[in-house]
């Protein structure tokens, strides 16, 4: 067999060898914008923040942004999801293990007994936003250049609470199909390591596995496997990438709900903190469970060898509130 050089086929065969050239260039333009797709900068944030918006979506005065995808017959088929009956809650307990703050997020006060009479009463008390309790944000807890969600303006909130997108929008709950994405095990690690991004390909390499597809109306919950990370492991958290965003928003993600607080951080886009807090809260109307407990879950989808489940919860109606403590439980 003769070897046919590149002069050669240039030679003898110009349009072949053209035809090679642009395949060729191809490729490696391909390579280049799959390496360059994570690089986000705060100009494309500002971008989507439009591009991406589900802003009069439902109408001017709305007020459950992407919740409004969780329709009547998407509860009915997520409710054909319960085969086996069993249920994994998948809250962090609440507790008092906060180390030396002054201002403990949780303080816990039982009172009764003894003189008092035969009952046992208590008050409990948390400030659960932050890194530590499971909660859902409301949609007002987040604004950008003085407008949130909708268009709704900052003013809207003040010390007496919020008089739009309040906790109290979603009151009637939260019953659609949950998708469990265990990130560290398709890592085939217990966990990641702190600071690391998660990016669309992991989210659709874990498809692939699953043979799932996440859909319009579902909420995503992301395993990396952070209550098993030791302490001392490293720096930051573990969460989506700014670059998941346009996939959050073409999939029709209703909830995202992780292990940290949904966010990589240090976030890699400079001058924006936590941009999927950002662009999901305030552009798409995108709801988020935080500091979720998901290995109970992880554990059981294992089991079961099943990464789809009934998703079900309410938060607490609190007048004005900016979020609430969030008991997710997922129904095989």
């Amino acid at each position: 067999m003769k070897l046919i050089t590149p002069t050669k086929l240039m030679r003898k065969e110009p349009k072949m060898f053209g035809f090679l050239i642009l395949l060729w260039c191809g490729l490696f333009a391909g390579q280049t914008i799959a390496q360059s797709s994570h690089e986000v900068t705060a100009e494309m944030v500002e971008t989507w923040m439009t591009e991406l918006s589900n802003w009069g979506r439902w109408g001017a005065e709305d007020e459950l942004g992407a919740l409004n995808l969780i329709t009547p017959e998407i509860r009915v088929q997520a409710a054909q999801l319960v085969r086996s009956g069993v249920s994994v809650s998948l809250a962090h307990n609440y507790s008092q293990g906060v180390g030396d703050n002054p201002e403990p997020p949780f303080d816990h006060h039982l009172t009764g007994g003894g003189d008092q009479g035969p009952f046992f009463m208590e008050r409990v008390s948390f400030s659960f936003h932050g890194g530590l309790h499971t909660h859902m944000d409301a949609l007002c807890h987040m604004f950008h250049k003085g407008k949130m969600y909708n268009g709704f303006p900052q003013e809207a909130v003040d010390e007496t609470g919020c008089s739009k997108l309040g906790i109290t929008a979603p009151k009637q709950g939260i019953m659609t199909r949950g998708v469990l994405m265990d990130i560290a095990k398709l890592k085939g690690v217990d966990y990641l390591a702190p600071g690391t991004p998660i990016y669309v390909e992991d989210l659709e390499a874990w498809e692939q596995q699953t043979g799932l597809m996440v859909r319009s109306g579902d909420v995503l919950l992301v395993r990396t496997g952070r209550w098993a990370t030791p302490e001392g492991a490293g720096q930051g958290t573990v969460g989506l990438h700014a670059s998941v965003a346009p996939w959050l928003k073409e999939r029709g993600v209703v909830m995202i709900g992780g292990d940290y607080f949904n966010d990589v951080t240090p976030s890699g886009v400079e001058g924006v903190a936590l941009p999927i807090h950002q662009l999901a809260l305030v552009a798409m109307g995108i709801w988020l469970f935080d500091n979720l407990d998901l290995e109970a879950l992880a554990v059981e989808a294992t089991t079961q060898q099943r990464w789809e489940f009934l998703l079900t919860g309410a938060p607490i109606p609190v007048e004005g509130g900016t979020g609430s403590p969030f008991n997710p439980i997922a129904t095989f």
